[in-house]
């Protein structure tokens, strides 16, 4: 289609070879070769533009050859204005052209229509926990973190990130991470869950160091925490 050749175009015009290098160390996994090197900034421009006027038709013949494409798509769909129904079924169909960390990401805290939509994602966001795709439950974690971070979710998300059973690095990652963001924001309910839980070793230990890490953690907590590493994994 037209506009996804013209869109093939400008992206190739913002390519800058430098950031190319940049983003091929960031994102390790993916074949550097389909990093073309356009800046984050200027993939939202286009995406804002889009969405006044033929985002649909956009999106029907985007392509997937490249890193910056498929991140556009995202930030599109974040960005356009659609119903529920719809959202979820483009959320669906673009879960599965996510192999990296930085489109998954990204597509999460760009969606501002999941503010609007928390409760009728969350029953989503529960399947998506426990599919069994690393990227599918990466996007699950950090929409967790994204959108969810009131004292009345915390219950249920910690026991959602407890359930993940995935040997991904990139899942393990996410739910220290976001175990960590829930503890800055709610220590005392977070504490008692690390006196408890079902988390393989590497990803606590994880989760303990990202807490000690964080700048709004207090000294005295800080020296707590590490005080709760798992003492069989010392000797």
């Amino acid at each position: 289609m037209e506009i996804n050749e013209e869109i093939k175009r400008e992206l190739l015009s913002l390519a800058e070879p430098e950031y190319k290098k940049f983003n091929s160390k960031l994102i390790p996994n993916i074949d550097p070769d389909t990093i073309l090197g356009v800046r984050i900034p200027a993939l939202r421009k286009i995406a804002s533009r889009l969405k006044k006027g033929e985002w649909r038709a956009y999106l029907e013949g985007a392509r997937d050859d490249s890193f910056e494409e498929i991140l556009l798509q995202g930030l599109v769909i974040s960005a356009a204005r659609m119903e529920f129904p719809e959202l979820l079924e483009r959320i669906r169909g673009f879960l599965p052209k996510m192999d990296n960390w930085a489109v998954c990401d990204t597509f999460c805290s760009s969606m501002k229509a999941a503010g609007r939509y928390r409760r009728e994602l969350l029953p989503w966001i529960r399947q998506w926990a426990a599919s069994g795709e690393a990227y599918t439950i990466r996007f699950a974690v950090v929409m967790l973190m994204d959108y969810y971070m009131e004292e009345s979710d915390t219950e249920e998300a910690l026991a959602l990130l407890d359930g993940i059973r995935h040997e991904d690095y990139y899942v393990k990652m996410a739910v220290a991470w976001a175990i960590s963001m829930y503890y800055v924001h709610f220590p005392e309910i977070v504490t008692g869950y690390l006196r408890d839980n079902s988390l393989d070793d590497f990803t606590y230990h994880k989760a303990l160091q990202k807490i000690t890490e964080s700048r709004r953690v207090t000294a005295a907590e800080k020296e707590r925490i590490r005080g709760m590493k798992r003492k069989k994994t010392l000797d």
